[in-house]
């Protein structure tokens, strides 16, 4: 109610301050319940970053909405600012003259991206992996890793592990930023990494994967493809993601049952 008194009292400054304090799942929800008329105005106002993320966690519907809305450039910034795998998810909600604007949106790099993940099967590892992670070679010393993972980390959906890889990409060991931090800066990657990996296959059910994830509490899994090369991770939130969907699934079985 308070946004749209603002909203009709044109005070924007004000709107945008709040919205900047609130969560992205709480801002979405306020949109989706929002007149669609209104809908652009109020995205509008959010910060890049925020704007992204609240993108993620809308209705289809309302997304649709804005992207027929948006002009070239706001469409371009926003798929910048999403994770690949989110962007995939969008992506399969949408119809195809979306789709198709969308991807000629997206840089290069992301689009390749966004291609190979939905050439996989719906309900495998493939499609909920993301490619944005961190990699690291095993002759590098921690010095060279801080360096590589300030240069890239902003744009990976988690710093927190990171993986070895050798230069045909397979999947050597992995490493923590602990790890890293809190070794000395000429220590090698090799002597800290940890080589017993447990790494899922692009193939595998997401089902299994999310077993995976609760019987380790790891915050992220390795996929790898059959040569054993790194092809993406799959981080906690998918995964938590699948058990909601899972559990929904067997709770309206059981309904329909009784």
């Amino acid at each position: 109610k308070t946004l749209t008194m603002l909203l009709d009292e044109k005070k924007y400054h004000s709107l945008r301050d709040i919205l900047s304090t609130m969560n992205p799942a709480d801002i979405a929800a306020i949109f989706d319940d929002l007149d669609q008329a209104r809908l652009p105005l109020l995205f509008r106002l959010l910060p890049k970053e925020l704007a992204a993320e609240t993108f993620v966690e809308m209705e289809p519907e309302a997304q649709e909405l804005l992207i027929q809305g948006f002009s070239d450039s706001e469409l371009k910034e926003v798929i910048d600012e999403l994770y690949v795998d989110d962007a995939v998810d969008i992506v399969e909600e949408m119809p195809a003259n979306v789709v198709k604007r969308i991807l000629k949106h997206a840089d290069p790099d992301t689009r390749k991206s966004i291609n190979e993940i939905l050439k996989y099967p719906d309900d495998s590892a493939g499609a909920l992996m993301t490619t944005e992670f961190v990699d690291l070679k095993r002759d590098m010393t921690v010095e060279d890793a801080l360096k590589r993972i300030r240069r890239t980390g902003t744009d990976k959906e988690t710093i927190n592990v990171c993986y070895v890889v050798d230069p045909a990409r397979k999947l050597q060991g992995i490493v923590s930023l602990r790890t890293i931090l809190l070794s000395d800066e000429d220590d090698t990657i090799d002597e800290i990494m940890e080589t017993h990996v447990i790494s899922v296959s692009t193939l595998e059910d997401k089902e299994d994967v999310a077993q995976t994830f609760s019987k380790y509490n790891f915050i992220a899994l390795p996929v790898v493809d059959k040569e054993d090369r790194l092809v993406g991770i799959i981080t906690v939130d998918d995964a938590i993601d699948v058990m909601e969907e899972e559990t929904t699934e067997d709770i309206e079985k059981m309904a329909a049952m009784l």
